[in-house]
């Protein structure tokens, strides 16, 4: 084992630690009355937001003292230009969990040379836990975990989610669910993408797609849906990173149909 697995393997097990702990204080907080700002018209942060990204940031600061850090709220974001890169979203599914609507995740990925090497994602409420590390496949709770294999679009249950601008914005999503909602099994929308390609990464899910989408959105649940198996890009068809804005997920048979349905005119 070289040094730079040893290293991965160790940065996986204390996200792992850190993911568990901060998804714990969300369920005890979950019960307790949140302080919601806005910071859109729809787009919610809550304290346990400022709180989990807090204690996240402090306990991986602590074990790796001298990697950068970037998390959604930008409470403790750091830039030295460092190799290392942690990439967090404390609680993603907030309007879920100031809602009391049990659907949310803690997600936590390592960046090295710019490339994801680790992928965390926990959800609290079913404590299931969902990691990756490049090169040596993806697990759930310990288990290996692979994508459903589904290659027919009628055959497909999709996921996808709409971007905070829906109300300002004509790219809305809307256009791409009405011509998957006539061609696909089903669609659903849970709220947290981060736990959208977890679920096409264990086979819940077959496909997924959506826009508009922010780095600590993905970071850590495309490798997880990659390590699984499932092919991913944008809905342009390019190749996919963390900074692409948007994601196409699924099997790469069933991909290359979802990007014809994305491609269509009228």
């Amino acid at each position: 084992m070289n040094s730079d697995v040893r290293l991965y393997t160790r940065c996986r097990l204390r996200a792992e630690a850190v993911a568990k702990a901060a998804g714990a204080a969300l369920v005890k907080g979950q019960g307790h009355k949140l302080q919601i700002d806005l910071k859109g018209k729809i787009d919610l942060v809550t304290n346990m937001d400022r709180r989990s990204e807090r204690f996240i940031g402090r306990e991986l600061t602590r074990s790796f003292p001298d990697f950068d850090f970037m998390a959604e709220e930008a409470e403790r974001n750091v830039d030295t230009g460092s190799e290392f890169r942690w990439v967090v979203d404390p609680i993603d599914g907030t309007t879920n969990y100031a809602h009391g609507l049990p659907i949310y995740s803690v997600s936590i990925a390592l960046e090295h040379r710019g490339r994801v090497v680790v992928g965390v994602v926990y959800q609290p409420v079913l404590r299931e836990l969902f990691s990756a590390q490049i090169g040596c496949g993806a697990r759930q709770n310990g288990r290996r975990i692979a994508i459903s294999g589904q290659t027919r679009l009628e055959k497909s249950l999709l996921v996808t989610g709409f971007p905070y601008d829906i109300h300002a914005s004509r790219q809305d999503n809307l256009k791409y669910f009405g011509r998957f909602a006539k061609r696909a099994r089903a669609i659903r929308r849970l709220g947290s993408a981060a736990l959208d390609l977890c679920y096409v990464a264990c086979g819940r899910f077959d496909g997924f797609w959506e826009l508009k989408l922010s780095p600590w959105d993905v970071a850590a649940a495309s490798l997880i849906a990659t390590e699984a198996g499932a092919h991913l890009s944008t809905m342009t068809g390019d190749r996919f990173s963390i900074f692409s804005g948007s994601v196409v997920a699924a099997s790469r048979p069933l991909h290359g149909a979802m990007l014809k349905v994305i491609g269509l005119r009228g």
